[in-house]
């Protein structure tokens, strides 16, 4: 675990880039998907709070990655002066719960779920952006209105609003995740996020849908094919 980790983090530290965001390499530009992975990777190495702040400079990514989602949009744009795209509702959004965990406390249980007060983005204004913009009178959802749909585009589009309409979050470490390599990546857990308004909290599926099924934040699949995968490869045992 050490090597690997030490390979691991020292590109995503060369990786960062003067704006805050992470590159592919050295001297190139930030890129939404990479912040995306580099974030990823870490919580996978160990616990958010611990792995993100010791490699990444967590206030730059912050202000690098707030300044990815534009008004009056509320999508996500993966590079800086682009126009917004419907799969960095993904590759952006999908961010946001890996730093949120890497700044907030693990919750506790009479505060899990209430989104409101973690979220870093956001959610509703993304959620309008993919609902009015992204979806094709043909089917399937698209970069913006003017592209065609496809399926990359349906895949991280679906997976952005999925992350919008749920509230993901990391539980305190156990002494199983500690014992077992990369046990950290299952230490997480999601709860339906209810949008809130002056009148307080309104019902799922107010907006005039029903949420769809959450997916882990790190994997991007839904919780239940990460768990058979998981239980599937630790009853293996050592390759």
């Amino acid at each position: 675990m050490g090597a690997l980790e030490s390979a691991l983090t020292g590109k995503k530290m060369s990786g960062q880039t003067f704006e805050g965001g992470i590159s592919g390499s050295p001297q190139t530009e930030a890129h939404g998907a990479y912040a995306f992975c580099a974030l990823a990777c870490l919580s996978i190495l160990g616990p958010p709070r611990e792995m993100i702040p010791r490699y990444l400079e967590v206030d730059l990514l912050l202000a690098w990655l707030s300044a990815r989602q534009y008004a009056p949009e509320g999508g996500f744009a993966g590079r800086t002066n682009k126009l917004v795209d419907g799969c960095y509702s993904h590759w952006v959004g999908g961010c946001w719960p890996l730093l949120e965990a890497a700044i907030n406390d693990v919750p506790a249980e009479d505060h899990v779920g209430d989104a409101s007060k973690t979220s870093l983005y956001s959610r509703d204004g993304l959620t309008r952006y993919i609902l009015a913009c992204c979806q094709s009178e043909k089917g399937g959802l698209r970069d913006k209105p003017g592209k065609y749909p496809d399926s990359y585009h349906s895949c991280y589009t679906l997976a952005g609003l999925s992350a919008a309409q749920h509230y993901n979050y990391y539980l305190k470490r156990s002494e199983h995740a500690a014992s077992q390599g990369l046990g950290d990546a299952f230490q997480w857990a999601s709860l339906p996020y209810i949008p809130t308004d002056e009148k307080g909290p309104k019902a799922e599926g107010s907006n005039g849908t029903e949420n769809l099924i959450a997916i882990h934040p790190i994997y991007v699949i839904p919780w239940p094919a990460v768990e058979t995968t998981r239980q599937y490869y630790e009853e293996k045992g050592d390759f």
